[in-house]
This record gives structure tokens, C-alpha cells and sequence, in this order.
């Protein structure tokens, strides 16, 4: 019977999810933008992205420390958040958001770069109109 080894792998996994929710929580209090960004990526959390991308750029030179943030992100990272991008772009509360961290990845990437990111021609085409 492997009821009891999968009730206790739910429940570790269920754990380590709170686990990160807290970790998550403690680095947007500490403004500690990177590590938030990557983990709230992780976690597949589009909205809580949003809400780092917000609260960086609520900042003092936000523009600047997002650029900081955004740059130093890993591809697949970047990837992700290009996709989560595309939504936020739809709605007219969350474009300039949007619109910053596009800035940021054009100002950023290379042409040939972002053309090796996956996703990226339904990205461009979803992001045309509302741009």
C-alpha cells in the first residue's frame, strides 16, 4: 500500500509551497527585488511578479532598479516573464508595467537574443495590438 508514502510526499510538498510563500513574503518586506522576482517566477505566480515589478517600480529610481533587476534574470527566467507579460499588457491597469519591462528586454537583449526565447512570435503578435 502506497497511500502513506504519497499522503506524506503531498504533505512535504505542500510544506516546502508554504515554505516559499514565506520566503516570498520576507523578500518583498526586505526589498530584496531579485531573489522576489525569481521566486515568485518559480512558483509560477504571474501576479505576484506584477506586484514585485510594482513595488520596484514605486521606488526611487524604479526604472533604473527594474533594468537592474530584469537584466540580471536568467533566460528562462526572462522567458517566463515575457509570457506573463503579454497578459498584464491586455489590461490597461497593469500596461505600464508591462510596457516597462518590454522596454527593458528591447533596450537589453539582442534582436538575435530574443528571437532564440520561447514563445516569442506569439508574444510579438499578442503584444502588437495592445501596444
Amino acid at each position: 500500500d502506497v497511500t502513506e508514502i504519497e499522503e506524506k510526499e503531498a504533505q512535504a510538498k505542500q510544506e516546502e509551497q508554504i515554505m516559499k510563500e514565506q520566503e516570498l513574503s520576507n523578500l518583498l518586506h526586505e526589498k530584496r527585488y531579485l531573489k522576489a522576482l525569481g521566486l515568485a517566477i518559480s512558483l509560477d505566480r504571474p501576479h505576484t511578479v506584477l506586484m514585485v515589478v510594482k513595488a520596484i517600480l514605486k521606488e526611487p529610481d524604479g526604472r533604473k532598479h527594474l533594468e537592474e533587476n530584469i537584466v540580471r534574470l536568467p533566460k528562462d527566467q526572462k522567458e517566463a516573464v515575457l509570457t506573463f507579460l503579454v497578459t498584464w499588457n491586455t489590461n490597461s491597469r497593469n500596461c505600464h508595467e508591462a510596457q516597462a519591462v518590454i522596454e527593458t528586454l528591447l533596450k537589453h537583449e539582442a534582436p538575435d537574443s530574443l528571437l532564440q526565447y520561447s514563445g516569442i512570435k506569439s508574444a510579438v503578435e499578442s503584444l502588437l495590438p495592445y501596444t
